[in-house]
C-alpha cells in the first residue's frame, strides 16, 4: 500500500485524498440517516407556508447546495479521476470526465432528496388548511392569550390535536366549539363559534 501510494503522481494523490474524504463524509451521512440522527438535516432546505412550525405542508424547492450532494460530487469525481489516470488517460480529459461524473452524482443525490421530500409531503397534514374550520376544545383555553389550551379536529381525514390560544376576554371551556382564525408558530388562534356567528 505504501509503495503504491508513493508511486502516485501529484494529481493522483490529490484525486485520492479528495475521493477518500468525500467517501468518508458520505458514509457518515448515510449512517446518520439510517439511525435517524439526520432528521431535520440542513440539506432539506424546505420553505414552509409561513404558518411556522405548526404548518407541516412542505415545499420541495430545496436548495441545490446540499452537503450530501457535495460529498457525492467529491467522492465520485475523485475516484473517477484516479481510475482514469491509472489507465493513462490524458490529464485534461481525466479532469473533465471526473468533474462531469461528480456533477452527475451531485444531481442524482439532489433528485433523490427531492423525491424523498415529495413522498414525505404526500403523507403530511397541511395545518394551514384548518383556518376557517371548527374544532372542539379538549383542554380549556385561558383568555387574552394568558396561556394555551388544546383543541381537536378532523383535518384531511385525520384526528388532530393542537395547542390553541384566544384573544377573547373569557376562558373557553372544555367541549366548546371554536372557529380557527389562524395558525401562529406552533399553535392555533381560535374564538368561540358563538362569537363568530354574532359578529357575522
Amino acid at each position: 500500500m505504501k509503495e503504491w501510494f508513493q508511486s502516485l503522481s501529484g494529481l493522483e494523490i490529490a484525486y485520492f485524498v479528495i475521493a477518500c474524504v468525500g467517501t468518508l463524509f458520505l458514509l457518515v451521512q448515510i449512517i446518520l440517516m439510517i439511525i435517524g440522527a439526520a432528521d431535520g438535516d440542513a440539506d432539506f432546505d424546505t420553505d414552509t407556508d409561513g404558518d411556522g412550525a405548526l404548518d407541516s405542508h412542505t415545499d420541495t424547492g430545496i436548495s441545490l447546495f446540499t452537503m450530501k450532494g457535495l460529498t457525492a460530487f467529491f467522492a465520485i469525481g475523485g475516484w473517477t479521476g484516479l481510475l482514469l489516470l491509472s489507465y493513462d488517460v490524458n490529464v485534461g480529459a481525466s479532469v473533465g470526465i471526473s468533474v462531469a461524473a461528480g456533477l452527475a452524482a451531485y444531481f442524482i443525490v439532489w433528485g433523490l432528496i427531492r423525491l424523498i421530500l415529495r413522498l414525505q409531503e404526500d403523507g403530511t397534514v397541511n395545518f394551514g388548511s384548518a383556518v376557517g374550520k371548527t374544532a372542539t376544545v379538549y383542554v380549556s383555553i385561558p383568555p387574552k392569550r394568558e396561556g394555551r389550551g388544546k383543541i381537536t379536529l378532523t383535518l384531511q381525514g385525520r384526528f388532530t390535536e393542537a395547542d390553541a390560544v384566544t384573544d377573547g376576554e373569557e376562558r373557553i371551556s372544555v367541549d366548546e366549539t371554536v372557529e380557527i382564525l389562524s395558525s401562529s408558530g406552533d399553535f392555533f388562534v381560535v374564538r368561540k363559534k358563538a362569537e363568530s356567528e354574532n359578529k357575522e
